[in-house]
Order: C-alpha cells, then structure tokens, then sequence
C-alpha cells in the first residue's frame, strides 16, 4: 500500500514538477525491495510487541486456555490453562505489515497471503474445536489433511492459470543451467509435490509447537534464511553471480518474509518461557503453511529441508516411532518404541533435560542448519 501511495503515485507525480526536491527524492526510496522488507520486520514486530498484552488480556477473558495431554511429561500440567491461540497475533502483524509495505501488483504476494490466512483459518477451527471440547484433540488428522490438500490445490490452480510460473525444481549445490532436462517436470507431476511440500511442512511446525519458546524462535531463524532466498532469487545480479534460477516475481516475497521474522520475534517476547500464551495451531499451521508456499514460489521446496531442519527432524521421529511400534507389534505381538515420546522434543524432556535446555540446544540446531542452507547459494 505505502509502495502505491508514495512511489507509483507521489513521486511519480512530483518528479516531474520539482525533480531536485529533497522530499521528491527520498520518496524513491519506496521503490527499494530492501528498504521495504526492513521496515516491514520493524513494522511487524512493533505491532506485536504493541498488541500482545491485549490479546493475552482478551483470551484469558474469553477463557481460551490450552488443553495438556494426558501422557505428557507431568511438568507440563503446570501450563494448564496458559492462553492459546496466540497466532492470531502472529498472523495479525504479518499480513498488516506485509499489506502495508508489498508491492501488492505482485500475484506471488497475494499468494502467500491467502495460503497463510487459509492455513490459519484450518488452525483456529482446530483450536476452537479444543476450547469447546475442554479436551487436547479438535479436529481429526483426516479433516486437517483434507483443508490442507485444497489450499495445495488453490496454490497449484494460482499458478497453473497465470502462465508465468515454470515447472521445474531447483536442486542444492547445482547450479542453475546443469540437468534442466530433468529438473523440467510439469506442472502436473508438480502438484503432487507441492501438496507434499506444503502439508509436509505445515504439519511438521505443527508438532515442533510443544515447548515454550521453540517453535516460535526456529521459525525466526527460517524465515530470516528464507528472507535472503527470496531477495537473491528476484534480483537478476545476484542470481547470476550465484548461478541460481532468477524468479523476477519472487523478490517481494522478501517483504512477506521479513514481516514473518519480526512477528516471530515480537511474538516470542510474550512466548519464552515461562510462556504467557501459547501459538496455538492457528499459528502453527500457518507458520508452515507460509514456510511451504514460500518454498514453492522460491523454487526453494528441496532446501526447505535444510532451512527447517529441526522441523524436519520432529516429523521424522513421530513417522520413525509410528512406523517401528506398527512393525514389531506386526512381529512380535508388543509395539516397541525408539524415543520415550515422540516428538523428538520431549524425548529429551523425558531422558531429563530441563525444558530451556531443549529449546536453546534446538535453537543451536536451527541456526546451524539455516547456515548450512545458505552455504549451498556459493557452493555450486
């Protein structure tokens, strides 16, 4: 909106008329990717850091507390009660931040706003479908899949009729011009992909929201990883230097990511332990449901493993532990466990690690990841 307003309009307007103007001039600032991305983190992380005693205030009014599982660690009993839903706010300063500062003539932009405001509407029926219930179970798997499975298709549909998005995937360490043939798929041997991708990852955020603090902070991490993705895919010089594919409408998603990593932070202001709200899975899912989408539009869908590594690993313990207690009660007639509980977080808890420890050492993980995926935008 501020892009509209005060570039394409004003300055457009002024510079003809008074083009050595100090005013006119710095208007054009507006028309810098970088600038707009830096005051959009800003911008959504005040907005957070403004409203977050409000919206605590308003959920304990309306008595929106979190349900705790049963065979959970006994630590957790504690946090009965601890307002949920918080992703409200997250999603909240995102969109406004990203409607204020966007250039929102780009389609991917709109995109990633209704995928993520979708992702959040399937969260808050989940979470609302909790508070009623007074129990830690709302929505089954099989409905949860399903509402992810048609955003997926919206997004392929999104793509698919406006003619400008190529069907190929970007693979690490290989520069862009090696195995074109191959990487050239189509968009229908694509869509399986993509509803993978962005149930996969919505999901994986999903079971990483289980300790104070963690989900909200690794998400931080991404998203500032995601940010330097997004920048160097839509500008021509910078992908040419680094031989990757040069997407010229990805690089305001940029602004989108950036407001991501400063709701992230201003959110976990209220969330880090002891946690005055929880995120609750209408921030969760729309946490990874906007981490997918961004790695579609990106053509970053393989590096999201590396971005979100320690999401990836949660997943993989709850399929590797599901899996392992199928196959030997198959076996054996007993259902054997790898972890103590799954996911991995509270394996750890349950082996004795305090819960700060678990965040912080995950955290260490995240970053060390995030650098790990950056390193493949130089080694090609």
């Amino acid at each position: 909106m501020l892009y509209h307003l005060f570039y394409e309009w004003l300055f457009h307007s002024l510079s003809p008329q008074a083009p050595e103007s100090v005013f006119v001039k710095s208007l054009n600032v507006f028309q810098y990717v970088t600038f707009r991305t830096a005051y959009a983190t800003v911008t959504a992380l005040l907005i957070s850091l403004l409203f977050g005693g409000r919206v605590i205030k308003a959920l304990k009014e309306w008595n929106v507390g979190q349900q705790i599982r049963e065979e959970g660690p006994q630590a957790h009993m504690a946090k009965r009660g601890t307002p949920t839903m918080g992703g409200v706010l997250i999603i909240g300063s995102v969109l406004i931040s990203t409607l204020l500062w966007a250039r929102l003539s780009s389609l991917y932009v709109w995109i990633a706003i209704i995928a993520t405001a979708l992702f959040a509407m399937i969260g808050f029926l989940d979470d609302y479908a909790k508070v009623a219930k007074k129990q830690s179970l709302g929505l089954t798997g099989r409905q949860k899949l399903a509402a992810q499975v048609l955003i997926g298709l919206g997004v392929w549909a999104a793509l698919y009729f406006s003619n400008s998005y190529e069907w190929n995937l970007s693979i690490p360490f290989v520069k862009a011009t090696d195995f074109q043939a191959v990487t050239q798929i189509g968009p229908w041997i694509y869509l399986p992909f993509i509803l993978l991708v962005l149930t996969g990852v919505s999901n994986a955020v999903n079971l990483t929201d289980g300790l104070d603090g963690l989900a909200i902070s690794i998400t931080f991490i991404a998203m500032v990883a995601l940010t330097a993705f997004t920048y160097v895919s839509g500008d021509e010089r910078w992908a040419q230097t680094l031989l990757i594919e040069h997407r010229p409408g990805v690089g305001e998603l940029t602004v989108f990511c950036g407001a991501m990593a400063g709701a992230s932070l201003g959110f976990l202001w209220y969330n880090a332990p002891p946690a005055d709200v929880f995120m609750g899975d209408v921030g969760s899912l729309a946490i990874g449901g906007a981490i997918g989408t961004i790695g579609v539009l990106a053509k970053q869908e393989l590096i999201l493993v590396l971005v979100g590594g320690v999401f990836v690993m949660e997943a993989l313990s709850v399929m590797l532990q599901v899996s392992f207690f199928k196959m030997t009660r198959r076996s054996t007639g007993t259902g054997r466990r790898l972890f103590k509980m799954t996911p991995l977080h509270h394996h750890f808890e349950m082996q004795g690690w305090k819960e700060s420890k678990v965040v912080f050492r995950f955290l260490i993980l995240a970053i060390l990841f995030a650098l790990l995926s950056l390193s493949t935008l130089k080694l090609r």
